[in-house]
């Protein structure tokens, strides 16, 4: 919760570049008022879970507080879209703090690109060959060929998003783990990936680059032909979102998991 009363809440509304949104924050703004984003208590995110993804990065690290509501086609991290009582529902949200993860990936030319990420960080394939990857938690090889389509590590904020679709665990927020989960593995075929501490450090190295090249993935920022990359969870950058206090982060993944 906010340490100050409803009334006094300031507001930032944004809008992901949708009619729908942009109407939705014009009304919004005349209803509350409009600071701006770096004056604001609070940034109002309006549109799907792709513009709260790019939200977070953008004030990651300021301490700016961000409240999401659905004017898109996915909102698994939004709240129910509502004129009603809005700096009430504010004050009253619940706030999880989340930490994104660091990618350091380094490319066949030998340059090294870093990039956070708050959903997950994967490999992909380039090309008709399938992937080759050596996987090395803290240090201990645990597979010394994955054959896949690619592999990613997830973030408990992300486990409901690709992680999901790839037959990954669904992680609850507070949870102090992260996901490893293949993308289509054709050997070992059974491998399913696991579950690891958030303080691992996972590296994967591609093996045969030159033949089966692989790109590496942050959330929306992507480096081409990369031959290793390392991933750990940062322990000192941080992004917050608030969530309704009626339906939060860990109602929602029970939900989840209810589903069929």
């Amino acid at each position: 919760m906010l340490d100050k009363s409803a009334e006094t809440i300031t507001l930032a509304f944004i809008h992901a570049d949708t009619p729908e949104a942009r109407e939705a924050a014009e009304r919004l703004a005349a209803l509350y008022g409009q600071e701006s984003p770096d004056d604001a208590d609070v940034i109002v995110a309006l549109g799907g879970d792709g513009f709260m993804l790019q939200t977070l990065h953008a004030y990651m690290d300021t301490g700016k507080r961000i409240y999401g509501m659905n004017r898109g086609s996915v909102g698994f991290l939004m709240n129910e879209y509502s004129e009603d009582r809005l700096r009430e529902r504010i004050a009253a949200a619940e706030a999880e703090t989340i930490r994104p993860l660091r990618m350091t990936a380094i490319d066949a030319d030998g340059m090294e690109h870093s990039a956070n990420a708050i959903n997950e960080v994967s490999l992909l394939r380039q090309s008709y060959q399938a992937a080759k990857i050596r996987i090395t938690v803290d240090g201990h090889v645990r597979l010394d060929e994955l054959i896949c389509d690619g592999v990613m590590v997830a973030t408990p904020a992300g486990s409901t998003a690709y992680n999901l679709s790839a037959h990954g665990p669904i992680i609850p927020l507070d949870a102090p783990l992260l996901a490893l989960t293949p993308v289509s593995p054709f050997r070992p075929r059974r491998w399913r990936g696991a579950l690891l501490p958030n303080q691992s450090t996972v590296v994967f190295d591609i093996l045969e680059p030159d033949k089966r090249p692989v790109n590496a993935v942050a959330d929306h920022t992507e480096f081409k032909s990369v031959t290793r990359v390392t991933i750990r969870e940062s322990r000192s950058v941080t992004a917050t979102i608030l969530f309704d206090a009626s339906h939060g982060w860990g109602e929602r993944v029970l939900a989840e998991q209810f589903r069929y």
